[in-house]
């Protein structure tokens, strides 16, 4: 009987990932980690075995891992007083000493070749899992569409759609088609070492023109959208993260298509008009 594990389970995407896990495979077979195992216990299917799971306490991440075979290893966010790599390597180094045989990681789109600084952690991390010997699979996730909810839902609501992005594009999906994907590959007898996954590469143009609203679409210079958001009184760590994220679209670096989503899958990515409504429906 293989084991399976999901990291970060508390979080949207892990959350979804169990779900998903739940239709493939029988539910003794899963253990869910989560830092807060009480708020997992409140958040996950009640039949989902729930052990801690720190990313700063390697020790503890270890002794939950025994067991495992086939982990899926959902990356930290950043700015915490750990750094990612940091917490990053204890996932991996208890993995490894755990004896888990497999490690599937949510990584960032064409991270070998990416240039913005937001790859760097996962570069750094696929290095690590390389390392390790561990047989693994990347899952470069390109662009979730509820990273953009909030224009959307300004929109919406017939304010400007403002971004500065300029021509970059970007394969927006919905977050649950990628974890999803993630826990079909997490069962896949023989996966891929590599998944692209992104939906089908979009300017912020062609992503507003499948929003059913009439609202005025504003391109703005990365100078002039900091601005914006300064003016608007928003926190500067947001503002500074807000814009890093129209840079490193407007750089290409979530550019070019790929199949491997929807082939994982095995159906078409949900129409961009579709999903911008679901999004706007758990608003």
């Amino acid at each position: 009987m293989t084991t399976y594990a999901v990291t970060g389970s508390t979080g949207h995407f892990g959350q979804e990932a169990i779900k998903q896990l739940l239709k493939l495979v029988p539910n003794d077979q899963i253990i869910a980690l989560a830092r807060n195992t009480k708020k997992a216990q409140d958040l996950l299917p009640k039949e989902v075995k729930i052990l801690p799971g720190d990313y700063t306490n390697q020790k503890q991440l270890e002794e939950s891992l025994t067991g495992v075979d086939k982990l899926l290893f959902i990356s930290s966010q950043p700015g915490g007083p750990v750094t990612r790599q940091v917490q990053h390597q204890n996932v991996v180094t208890a993995a490894k000493n755990a004896g888990v045989k497999y490690i599937a990681y949510t990584s960032f789109y064409h991270a070998d070749q990416a240039t913005a600084p937001l790859a760097d952690d996962h570069k750094a991390t696929e290095k690590m899992i390389k390392d390790s010997n561990l047989k693994y699979s990347f899952l470069r996730n390109n662009w979730y569409l509820e990273n953009d909810a909030d224009k959307i839902e300004a929109a919406v609501n017939h304010q400007d759609f403002v971004y500065a992005a300029g021509n970059g594009r970007a394969g927006w999906a919905l977050e649950s088609e990628y974890s999803e994907a993630a826990a079909k590959v997490l069962v896949t007898e023989n996966p891929q070492a590599i998944y692209e996954f992104a939906g089908k590469t979009r300017t912020y143009q062609e992503l507003a023109e499948s929003i059913d609203a009439q609202f005025k679409v504003v391109s703005l210079s990365i100078e002039d959208f900091r601005h914006a958001l300064k003016a608007s009184g928003m926190d500067e760590a947001v503002v500074e993260i807000l814009t890093s994220f129209q840079e490193l679209i407007r750089d290409g670096n979530l550019a070019g298509d790929s199949d491997d989503l929807p082939n994982v899958l095995g159906r078409p990515l949900t129409a961009l008009p579709k999903a911008i409504k679901s999004i706007i429906s758990e608003k």
